[in-house]
């Protein structure tokens, strides 16, 4: 499993790579070891191509299926990845430690517990939005790298041509022409879905939430991955729900085995995961493993709210596909939004309700009507002029470098022992801290440094992962990295203190 680094590690060279025994390598082993100790020295960075598979067939004098093998090597062991019409690249991070992943099976003894979540989420909101503060807290996109300018002229366009309807209710289940391209958009994640499955709503949050009060009921659990999104326990709380966390692999994502002990032992009313990109640890479920998710809560009749607003936000070139592309009875409410990928000011979300249709719009409208008609126009437009693709491909590619330079930045300047996590997509961080630092400490501390980062504890309704915070990497320049080597150094203070 590569799906961190660990500080100091990369300074290992790999046994494959040692050049003090060559003869003890195979000739194609020899090759990897060299791309290998090249990549390691600097020759070939994170996201560079190295050179083709004929070119390295002419400098070391060996044949095609030897540097295929070679390289081959390399792709299982995460060093370098092939990108099809492309040729070969670097990836992110070179590294085989994963983080921490210790599955603990949900107690038969244990009944969940209402959530008792402080207000460090209202203050991490309010405070990276203060300025003069690094926003290393909040995961919101950075403005800066946002299609402005094109989402203005197509709101303009949208709202000229659509006369009157622009300033109109858009009743359920909303804007047509927005749910026609949302549907076509959905067969790219492996969905069929009609335009009429669809609901719009004000931000994901918005679809979360109505999911949960048309499936739930107050005093009902529902399990959810650990860590989570600290604003969905906030949702749980509001609505008088219980949580039961569920152990999630850094990498594949929640644990289906602890799953299954959950459901056995325990009544759950539903089930709420972030199968591509999780926030916070950035995990995407494989395919196998969202099928058998939607088959085993479709065996007990569960239904499962899925959370997809980082699915398009893949580092790869084929994104991925949702579980709702699984379902077959109707229990997945797929849920996601426009505002982590463009723009989180138009709060332009959808939801897929499946079988829960009739409830989720009923409670729509008692709960505002209808969403807002004028940015229903302009995203419709954005998507229709192709605008949205375009904006993707590059954003993207941004994300991807600035994930792997804040990455390298906490190998830099973290305490040693430090581990972070690798996402194949969003622009959030998971830092897993040596057991010795507090983050609820270290926050406060970040604060006087007017520094935001959200610490571990509140992506737990029990209140764990004490030694963990996560970062947001959608920002990126020098003033940034300074901040990074300010955490590191107050985080080295935290474990002075507590030795």
């Amino acid at each position: 499993m590569r799906n961190c680094i660990r500080i100091n590690a990369g300074n290992a060279r790999p046994e494959s790579a040692d050049k003090t025994e060559p003869k003890k390598l195979t000739l194609y082993g020899q090759v990897a070891a060299r791309i290998e100790y090249l990549i390691e020295r600097g020759t070939f960075r994170p996201g560079e191509r190295i050179p083709s598979v004929r070119s390295i067939k002419r400098q070391m004098d060996v044949s095609l299926s030897t540097v295929l093998a070679a390289y081959g090597l390399l792709e299982d062991r995460g060093v370098i990845e092939a990108r099809p019409q492309s040729g070969y690249y670097v990836c992110a991070f070179v590294s085989n430690e994963p983080l921490s992943c210790k599955l603990e099976f949900p107690s038969q003894s244990i009944v969940p517990a209402p959530l008792n979540m402080d207000n460090i989420c209202t203050m991490l909101m309010g405070d990276s939005f203060t300025r003069g503060f690094v926003p290393l807290g909040t995961a919101i996109p950075n403005p800066a790298l946002l299609p402005v300018d094109s989402l203005t002229r197509a709101l303009g366009r949208a709202v000229r041509r659509s006369g009157i309807q622009g300033v109109s209710y858009d009743f359920l289940p909303g804007h047509k022409r927005l749910r026609t391209l949302i549907s076509q958009r959905a067969m790219t994640a492996g969905c069929l879905l009609d335009r009429d499955e669809i609901v719009t709503t004000h931000g994901a949050m918005e679809a979360v939430t109505l999911s949960l009060r048309a499936v739930c009921r107050p005093g009902d659990t529902v399990a959810v991955e650990s860590p989570i999104f600290y604003g969905f326990l906030q949702t749980i709380e509001m609505h008088g729900l219980r949580v039961l966390e569920i152990p999630t692999h850094p990498e594949r994502g929640i644990h289906l085995d602890a799953l299954a002990y959950a459901i056995e032992h325990n009544s759950i009313g539903a089930c709420l995961i972030a199968t591509n990109f999780s926030n916070p640890l950035g995990c995407c479920i494989p395919d196998d493993g969202k099928k058998n998710l939607v088959e085993l809560l479709a065996a007990h009749n569960i239904p499962l709210i899925e959370d997809d607003v980082y699915g398009d936000l893949c580092f790869s070139d084929e994104r991925p596909i949702v579980a709702k592309a699984f379902d077959r009875k109707g229990i997945v409410l797929l849920c996601s939004s426009f505002s982590k990928t463009v723009a989180p000011g138009y709060r332009v979300g959808w939801v897929a309700p499946g079988k829960f249709q009739k409830q989720v719009q009923r409670l729509k409208i008692l709960s505002n009507i209808a969403t807002t008609t004028p940015t229903q126009l302009a995203m419709a437009e954005f998507l229709a002029s192709g605008g949205y693709n375009h904006h993707l491909r590059k954003i993207r590619r941004v994300y991807r470098k600035q994930i792997d330079l804040m990455a390298r930045a906490v190998i830099r300047y973290f305490p040693e022992g430090t581990r972070v996590s690798r996402p194949a997509g969003g622009y959030v961080l998971w830092v897993e801290f040596p057991e010795a630092v507090d983050s609820g400490k270290l926050f406060e501390s970040a604060l006087k440094e007017r520094i935001t980062i959200a610490p571990g504890p509140i992506f737990s309704s029990g209140q764990k992962y004490r030694n963990c915070i996560r970062l947001n990497a959608s920002f990126w320049s020098s003033e940034i990295e300074e901040a990074i080597a300010t955490v590191g150094r107050l985080a080295t203070v935290n474990i002075g203190m507590k030795s």
